[in-house]
């Protein structure tokens, strides 16, 4: 993850998905000596009815919302007891706490869906938007049964341009490192369209041209990281093919998918491209999502 010291803050609302981000989290925490951090969000004050402000009784929302974070927090503490945790219930929007809470943490985490509803924390558009703005790394966790519990003992990295990727890189590198494990780095090259199909050998040359760039491309992005951690055990591809259809194949074999993006001060929409959306929606393993801000 990031900075020691900075929480590890997971977005929980009680569903099994944010229950499994939890349980992802807290060995991530482990992992990289961090606090753990609870968060539910929700504008329960909003909907509650029938409530004066002289009321002995807590809104029902809220006494819901303490009792789904002390119920993680507990959840947590179990799997590891030496971690840290601290939680917090919040009546605003949960896009809006999590990607504050992001500006003062290690990274967030979120489950890949929600409860749905009014009371839902972590629903599609939640989890995308908070993947999309926040400027801190943002883990995704959802994928099969393998790639959660991280048996493979690999790190994949699609290496994209260098404008976007040298963050990636670094996280990417110290996951690898913390795990003790493999990192697979991939560079996916295309063929422009203009190019003509021709002879075979003058396509292969073509072909074989377009490879070379890709490898000299990863190179460049990975020598001064290599360099700085050679016990890190590093593995280098190139693979023709449009990127978010290599690496949702790759993901199969992954325990987590890292990939970079841009975050532009004055640009305030969603800030993914095609790849990240694949990714988000259909990795086979937990995603993470590593701004660089310009």
């Amino acid at each position: 993850m990031a900075v020691r010291g900075l929480p590890l803050v997971v977005g929980v609302d009680g569903s099994d998905s944010s229950l499994t981000a939890v349980d992802w989290a807290v060995d991530e925490a482990a992992r990289h000596r961090l606090p753990l951090r609870l968060v539910y969000a929700s504008l329960w004050e909003r909907y509650e009815v029938g409530v004066s402000e002289s009321a002995v009784e807590r809104p029902s929302e809220q006494v819901m919302a303490e009792n789904v974070v002390a119920s993680a927090a507990e959840r947590a503490r179990r799997r590891h007891p030496g971690v840290m945790v601290s939680t917090e219930v919040l009546p605003e929007d949960a896009v809006v706490a999590l990607l504050r809470e992001g500006d003062h943490a290690a990274g967030l985490v979120t489950g890949s869906r929600g409860l749905g509803g009014l009371r839902g924390l972590l629903l599609g558009s939640v989890g995308l938007a908070v993947a999309a703005r926040a400027r801190c790394p943002v883990v995704v966790v959802r994928g099969d049964k393998a790639g959660l519990a991280g048996v493979h003992e690999r790190i994949l990295l699609g290496a994209g341009d260098p404008a976007t990727s040298d963050e990636a890189v670094r996280f990417a590198f110290r996951e690898a490192r913390a795990r003790d494990c493999v990192l697979d780095v991939v560079r996916a090259w295309r063929r422009p369209a203009h190019e003509p199909a021709g002879h075979p050998l003058l396509t292969g040359e073509l072909a074989h041209r377009h490879e070379e760039q890709a490898s000299e491309a990863l190179d460049d992005l990975l020598d001064e990281m290599t360099a700085a951690h050679p016990d890190v055990r590093v593995r280098r591809a190139t693979a023709e093919g449009a990127a978010r259809t290599v690496l949702l194949r790759r993901s199969a074999a992954a325990d987590l998918v890292v990939i970079g993006t841009l975050r532009r001060h004055s640009h305030f929409g969603l800030q993914l491209g095609r790849v990240a959306h694949t990714l988000l929606h259909h990795a086979h393993c937990p995603v993470a999502i590593v701004p660089r801000r310009v």
